[in-house]
């Protein structure tokens, strides 16, 4: 990438003091702006509550950038060049008045407006009726808004209605960073784009599916927030369900942002439904206990600090699910995912079928099905199991499981693989919506998670306990086990 967009950008970022924005969103600005992506006279108005000036913003984020940037990565004449296009604004968000501060920004610009919500899903609605009545934006303002999208269907209404008085669908960048990842993006081409694996995607070629998300961090002081909601809000309702519809939809018509997203739509629609007397099959929440995370101990999740002791929330969520149409009837996929687990880590493992008739050593018939092994993190790749004889006179035909492996960071050696944020940056500036989330994939992924949830909710059982620095509860094992099969680190 080395072409600037064709537009000059306007970004105003709201939230630009918060531990997502100095993280996650200037660094990969700075990116996009080491790659030459930034069109001459495109600038950023950071917002935040805070008292203070331009030059003490810039050099407080020269400082995030030196700390979150690799060090081959930054240069300082860059960054200096980078934060020339910052200016900064102190405002109550809540301040109506204080909007007018923004068009006098604007004054006498042309440049295309782009509006990055990184605060509480809370004041979406307020943002946005002061943007309105303030007439800070009209029908090509680009909005940005993070996940979550609310803490249940009715709250997401809510938040998408407020959104919807003030924006048009398509004027709305609902972000999920994992659809920023390369290899997430890959699996369109994976699967569309090699009739090798287009051929075979489907319940009579494929036997499960494992998607598995895990962390070795606790709840990094974000007890307020993470105990509120739970793994299943904040992992399996956006990131994993996202996963699921890329691997389980259908061929979209063509690479439009919609054809996409009604694909996606219709495998939300098809999941099917966990009722209470499933739950025991078919579900296992679990929370952390005190342990060891690479030789160190780490406290259990009542013992974080700021901890309630009583609390029953959730910190791991394995889920069997089922998907109720032609393409997948009978495949089961597992999804599992936690905190304070042995190491972070996100796959993907297709399980093909064994071959209808097998000629080999009856001993080793277990090593008979093909794996594809789809890697998000840390180690973005793809990696196919197959089967080859062993080599050596002594061995007749004894077989042996080898990969054929696709590792980016390897076979790529020139390009680096960019951060999901500087991806999602970019299609933003480019008006395009294919990485981002519609208000019905949202409201369909809830309206599964909801019903998972009120059944545990009606049953009262706590969440099982396990050491961090294991792979969850026991009974997460037993789900699959059940099954005849069993979770790919430990086959």
């Amino acid at each position: 990438m080395v072409n600037q967009t064709n537009t000059r950008c306007d970004l105003m970022l709201f939230g630009a003091l918060g531990d997502l924005a100095q993280r996650k969103l200037f660094p990969a600005l700075y990116q996009l702006e080491r790659a030459n992506l930034l069109a001459d006279g495109s600038r950023i108005l950071a917002i935040a509550r805070s008292e203070a000036g331009t030059d003490e913003v810039r050099n407080k984020l020269l400082e995030k950038l030196r700390q979150h940037v690799k060090p081959a990565e930054f240069d300082e004449n860059i960054a200096n060049d980078f934060l020339q296009r910052v200016d900064y604004l102190c405002l109550d968000f809540a301040d109506q008045e204080g909007y007018q501060v923004l068009n006098e920004w604007r004054d006498a610009v042309n440049n295309e407006l782009i509006v990055y919500m990184a605060t509480p899903p809370s004041m979406y609605g307020v943002i946005a009726r002061n943007m309105k009545s303030s007439q800070c934006c009209n029908e090509h303002t680009r909005v940005v808004v993070e996940k979550p999208i609310g803490h249940d269907l009715e709250s997401s209404k809510v938040i998408n209605d407020e959104l919807g008085e003030v924006y048009n669908e398509n004027q709305l960048f609902r972000i999920d960073h994992y659809l920023g990842k390369e290899t997430v993006q890959n699996l369109i081409a994976l699967r569309f784009a090699n009739n090798l694996f287009a051929s075979q995607w489907d319940q009579n070629h494929i036997s499960h599916v494992e998607i598995s998300v895990a962390e070795s961090v606790g709840i990094e002081g974000r007890w307020g927030y993470f105990d509120k909601a739970g793994q299943i809000r904040d992992m399996v309702q956006n990131h994993l369900l996202q996963l699921l519809c890329l691997i389980a939809m259908d061929p979209p018509a063509d690479l439009s942002a919609d054809s996409i997203r009604d694909e996606k739509v219709k495998v939300l629609k098809a999941l099917k439904r966990i009722t209470p007397n499933m739950m025991e099959t078919h579900v296992v929440r679990g929370q952390y206990t005190a342990g060891t995370i690479m030789g160190k101990p780490v406290p259990g999740y009542l013992e974080e600090d700021g901890a309630n002791r009583g609390s029953e929330t959730e910190t791991f969520v394995a889920l069997k699910v089922e998907i109720d149409n032609w393409r997948w009837s009978g495949v089961p996929f597992y999804l599992r995912t936690g905190k304070r687990l042995p190491e972070k880590m996100s796959q993907i493992i297709i399980h093909f079928k064994p071959a209808p008739h097998y000629i080999f050593d009856s001993d080793q018939k277990h090593l008979a099905n093909n794996k594809l092994i789809i890697r998000l993190q840390p180690d973005e790749g793809m990696a196919l199991k197959i089967l080859t004889k062993d080599q050596g006179l002594d061995k007749g035909m004894r077989l042996r499981q080898g990969p054929l492996e696709l590792t980016f960071s390897e076979t790529f050696e020139s390009d680096r693989i960019p951060d999901a944020y500087e991806r999602l940056l970019w299609e933003v500036m480019k008006g395009n919506q294919y990485l981002f989330v519609r208000r019905d994939e949202v409201e369909y992924a809830w309206r599964w998670v909801d019903q998972v949830i009120q059944n545990w909710h009606d049953s009262d059982e706590p969440p099982k306990r396990y050491a961090s620095g294991t792979w969850g509860p026991v009974a997460s094992i037993a789900m699959i086990t059940r099954d005849g099969r069993s979770w790919y680190e430990d086959a």
